[in-house]
């Protein structure tokens, strides 16, 4: 009779909204199939290191896409080795090989593609889009998403759930939700397992860490493995068909201005411009499409192509929201600027140009003996010096041996090295034969370095015995 009466009793129904459990496992059984894990190496001056990235599957070709942190910027294409592509689940002895792209200058997002034999056991996030386009997130909506254990789990997935509590622009349309929701490049889906943004990192929380000594000095924790802010579908969509056409993610567009700051409210309310967003430009570059255009030091940017920038909070997410702006372009292209100066207002056409070499494209060269790698003097580094064009010379060190002979002789990564041995090296090319030869002499029992950090300039002598 007990049996019976509980056997009848009715189930309480789900909460309205709540993400059926029937369906979950057929959505999570085929929206597990657009999410890998991928392992690479770096190979540096001393030695291999692993890194291993979330994955989200974008198309059909087994085009991958990573989040931008996980690649040094400092870091070249030809250091990246053995791209290595796992599926969730299965053994990390059958992995598949991947090839690197390179990374596209608008989202950030490093391309990988793997290779054709695992690609029929894929499926694109873009199979899970809605017929019609999908409402932004309401408060308290609930989503799912996707984890990935490590390495010596085989990468099993897990799932993750929360309800979203404010949606920003940051400057794309972001949402962040209650609790941690999906890893850091994986996706996110709505109760009916619609694709609905994804993954993304960096964002921490203060807590207060005590002692016997301190009595509770803040201290900021981020989970690398998880996060609770997602991008909306709608602003990423178009970055997941940006696949770069060489590994330098060429071409790159640039303005030429540097220091981009958002407008002080003070400023702001003196020109009468409260309800409105503004870029200050703190230095406009020698030789940069900004400067032909006739642009000048402190000029503020209120529109672009006739569009006023648009108000965001907090006032720095402006600063993000010009980068992609321009980021959009292509070298060539016509920029039309609306810009205050003083209390004037100048309509200014800028021609975008191309980005100077970067560091990651600069040439260098290690040498063993002397413990350092040099790189060639870029166009970033005479900005980050308040260097102009012609008095550009010498090289950088890019790498510093610990406890070799440059590092004893005090020398640090990104130290500018002006002379060898007393004599002055104009060119990249000029350090590289100096140093070679004093590394090709054994005999030799010292050398020395001028060189410049944070603008004091330092003579170095460097012991070989």
């Amino acid at each position: 009779m007990v049996a019976t009466a509980v056997a009848a009793t009715d189930v309480p129904p789900a909460p309205a909204g709540a993400i059926s459990a029937a369906d979950l496992p057929a959505l999570w059984k085929d929206r597990v199939r657009c999410v890998v894990a991928v392992e690479f190496f770096t190979e540096t001056e001393l030695d291999r290191r692993p890194t291993i990235a979330n994955a989200l599957v974008v198309d059909t070709q087994g085009t991958l896409v990573l989040p931008a942190p996980v690649i040094n910027v400092r870091t070249a294409p030809s250091q990246l080795k053995d791209f290595r592509v796992y599926l969730p689940g299965r053994p990390t002895g059958a992995y598949a090989k991947g090839e690197y792209l390179g990374q596209d200058s608008l989202s950030g997002w490093h391309f990988v593609r793997v290779e054709e034999k695992l690609r029929g056991e894929l499926v694109p996030v873009t199979d899970f889009l809605a017929k019609a386009p999908l409402a932004e997130p309401a408060m308290a909506e609930e989503f799912w998403g996707i984890g990935l254990r490590g390495k010596d789990e085989d990468f099993l997935p897990y799932f993750m759930t929360s309800r979203v509590s404010l949606v920003q622009s940051l400057p794309e349309r972001t949402a962040i939700s209650l609790s941690d929701v999906t890893a850091p490049g994986l996706p996110v889906f709505d109760r009916e397992g619609h694709f609905a943004g994804v993954g993304l990192g960096g964002f921490g929380a203060t807590y207060l860490q005590f002692s016997r000594t301190e009595r509770g000095s803040p201290v900021m924790l981020m989970n690398v493995e998880e996060t609770a802010v997602f991008q909306l579908a709608p602003d990423v969509l178009p970055w997941m068909k940006r696949v770069p056409a060489s590994v330098s993610g060429r071409p790159i567009p640039t303005l030429g201005v540097y220091g981009v700051q958002p407008m002080d409210p003070e400023v702001a309310t003196y020109l009468k411009l409260e309800n409105r967003s503004g870029c200050v430009v703190s230095e406009v570059l020698d030789g940069g499409p900004a400067e032909a255009a006739g642009m000048k030091d402190r000029d503020i940017i209120v529109a672009i192509d006739g569009k006023p920038l648009p108000r965001f909070k907090p006032d720095s997410v402006i600063v993000g929201y010009f980068d992609r702006e321009i980021s959009r372009r292509q070298p060539g292209d016509k920029l039309a600027l609306t810009v205050l100066r003083g209390t004037e207002r100048v309509e200014l056409t800028a021609t975008v140009g191309e980005e100077p070499k970067l560091q990651r494209e600069a040439e260098r060269k290690y040498f063993d003996r002397l413990g350092l790698t040099v790189r060639e003097f870029i166009f970033g580094d005479g900005v980050v010096r308040r260097v102009k064009r012609n008095e550009q010379r010498g090289v950088i060190a890019h790498f510093v041996k610990p406890n070799g002979p440059a590092a004893s002789a005090g020398l640090r990564p990104d130290d500018w090295i002006q002379e060898v041995d007393g004599a002055e090296v104009k060119t990249y090319a000029e350090a590289v034969e100096k140093l070679g030869a004093i590394e090709a002499d054994t005999a030799r029992p010292e050398f020395v370095l001028l060189t410049s950090r944070n603008g004091e300039t330092a003579v170095l002598r460097v012991k070989l015995k």
